[in-house]
Order: structure tokens, then sequence, then C-alpha cells
């Protein structure tokens, strides 16, 4: 049971990432903290506000991480021209990239909990990564939600 289907997810976790990144151009670790920060409430906010009712608060409580990583250069900084020393701006992004690999295991009951993940295609062109992770767990005995066998689950990204 998921509590919104993946391609809104999908919709809530790019518009997240689009809101916090809309007027940066290339990655900062000063902005790092605001900027998921925003991506983190705006995701929760959404699930909160898509899965409850003024009377019924949300069948699932949720946690959402939110990974901002660095690529090796900055795809807007410019390159130098070896027969002229001339600076311009590149018209291809030098990008460099850092290893990452991330991966998640929960017990619990497999038919009522999950876990997703997602990588946010915007960041390239700014020079760096986000991935999202949402776990949300089922509130046993809360709206119809009944407890069941708990069961191993891993989710990765790489």
């Amino acid at each position: 049971m998921q509590p919104v289907s993946p391609t809104r997810l999908q919709q809530i976790a790019t518009d997240a990432c689009d809101s916090a990144l809309s007027n940066s151009t290339s990655y900062s670790h000063t902005s790092t903290e605001s900027w998921n920060s925003t991506i983190i409430n705006s995701i929760l906010q959404s699930l909160i506000s898509e899965t409850s009712t003024p009377s019924n608060p949300p069948s699932f409580k949720y946690a959402v991480n939110s990974t901002i990583i660095q690529h090796l250069s900055d795809p807007q900084q410019p390159t130098t021209n070896p027969d002229t020393e001339t600076s311009h701006p590149s018209s291809k992004p030098r990008v460099g990239r850092r290893g990452m690999h991330s991966a998640t295991g929960a017990y619990w009951d497999n038919e009522r909990d999950g876990m997703w993940s997602f990588k946010y295609e915007g960041g390239e062109a700014k020079g760096m990564d986000v991935v999202i992770s949402l776990i949300w767990v089922a509130i046993p005995g809360h709206a119809g939600i009944q407890h069941g066998g708990e069961a191993a689950k891993e989710s990765e990204t790489s």
C-alpha cells in the first residue's frame, strides 16, 4: 500500500526540488542546508495534505531524506582556449562525478509500509546530484489499517 502513486510521488519530489533550486545556477555549500530543508518540508507538506483531511490525519508516518552531492567541477565554469589563452563559457558542461552509493534497509510490514527513492534530473545542469528518499510506515488501527506480519525490505540508489 502506497500513500500516493509513484507518478504523483515523482511530481511532488520534482516540484520540491524545482522550488528549492530555482534561483541557483551551481552548487553552493552554504546553501545546501536551506535547499535540503525546503525540499524535505515541501515533500512532507504535500504528502500530509494529500493523505489527510481536516478531521482525519494521515494513515502513515513519513520520513524524508534529501542528499545533495556536488559534482567535481562547476558546469557554469568558463574554459580556457589553449590557442588564444582567453576564457569563454564552455558549450558543453564540464562535470566530474563523485562516487556515491546509498542503501536503506527496514524491518516492517511489506503490505503497508514502504520506501521510494528518486534522483532529481534538474540538478545535473547545476553541478549537483539531488537524491530523495521517502519512507512511509502505516499507523496500525488508523483508518482501517491493521497490524500485519513484518518483513525486511531494501531500497538502493546509485
